[in-house]
């Protein structure tokens, strides 16, 4: 009886501490948050999955080998602050982030949680780094050197329109990154005798305020410095742009398939897969202040046809030729 019983109670136990048992297994699962400017919609978060693709090559599985904690800010700047203590307060592994501001806004919330830059402007410049080659503190990833970048999307669009003698600038007014952009893109201006005015936009409602203002000053040409929270109202700016009748040029291929004219620059998706190697080191013990910051290496140039022939531009062959994407 007595053997009975404390068999019974044995397996009581046994079966009491099982749920224990997987719990503690999932406590020391890794969790990476990830923190971003922009919306939180079906196109914030469709962005991310080349990220996660990237965590499935290298053995990670989202919910199974990790967890991952999202934030979006919905393009409110001021959101940023409270979402990084969030994770923080989470105890996650590594912070992954996108975007000047969301990079500053987590480097100024912590100095020890590593911090795995997604894409951002040159961030030795920004003070995230001390080189690109020793980093030197808890932050690493990909640079874009947006300033270069920059540069060579004016000197395509001034292609598409040789004759323009003014171009505007469409900038997010709260981007900290801003000065290093508009230092660059002046510069690549005056080299192509171009006079430009610099409109800042904060939020979506100002939009048609800032397209007014583009027309009020002549402007020919609309380079737009993007911006996460630009994100999500890619149509919208296509649309705008079009109304005016400005060429424009973007920074990424979703926005020409929204129909802007013209994007250039980096792989977006590329660098987040590239992003997921970065956390996949340190996950296994590499020191961030030790991994060289990645310059990207691939750019893609994308052209609409349908709003170049709506605004009446012939796109040169030469430039057609070595697109990456032409939509009909």
């Amino acid at each position: 009886m007595i053997g009975r019983r404390r068999f019974l109670l044995t397996s009581l136990a046994g079966v009491l501490a099982t749920p224990l048992a997987v719990e503690a297994q999932q406590a020391v699962k890794p969790t990476i948050g990830i923190l971003d400017l922009a919306s939180g919609s079906a196109v914030g978060t469709r962005r991310w999955d080349a990220f996660r693709e990237g965590l499935r090559d290298l053995g990670h599985v989202e919910g199974q080998t990790l967890a991952i904690e999202y934030r979006f800010a919905q393009d409110q700047t001021n959101r940023l602050p409270a979402l990084v203590a969030e994770l923080i307060a989470l105890k996650v592994n590594v912070i992954v982030t996108i975007g000047t501001t969301a990079i500053r806004a987590a480097k100024n919330a912590t100095n020890t949680i590593p911090i795995v830059i997604a894409a951002g402007a040159d961030p030795v410049e920004q003070g995230f780094a001390r080189s690109l080659a020793r980093p030197g503190g808890n932050i690493t990833g990909l640079s874009i050197l947006g300033g270069d970048m920059l540069q060579k999307r004016l000197q395509l669009l001034r292609q598409v329109v040789p004759q323009a003698k003014v171009a505007a600038f469409l900038l997010q007014g709260a981007n900290p990154g801003n000065p290093v952009f508009v230092r660059a893109a002046n510069a690549a201006a005056r080299s192509l005798g171009l006079v430009v005015h610099v409109i800042e936009v904060r939020a979506v409602t100002e939009f048609e305020a800032a397209f007014a203002e583009m027309v009020r000053t002549r402007a020919e040409a609309l380079l737009v410095i993007e911006d996460p929270s630009f994100l999500a109202h890619a149509k919208e700016l296509a649309v705008l742009a079009l109304n005016r009748r400005l060429p424009t040029m973007m920074g990424t291929r979703v926005y020409v398939q929204a129909g802007a004219l013209m994007a250039y620059g980096v792989v977006i998706e590329a660098l987040l897969r590239r992003a997921a190697v970065y956390v996949d080191r340190i996950l296994k013990g590499a020191n961030p202040a030790e991994m060289p910051i990645e310059q990207p290496t691939k750019f893609d140039l994308g052209i609409n046809l349908g709003t170049a022939k709506a605004l009446g531009l012939t796109i040169p062959p030469s430039l057609l030729a070595r697109a990456d994407q032409v939509i009909e």
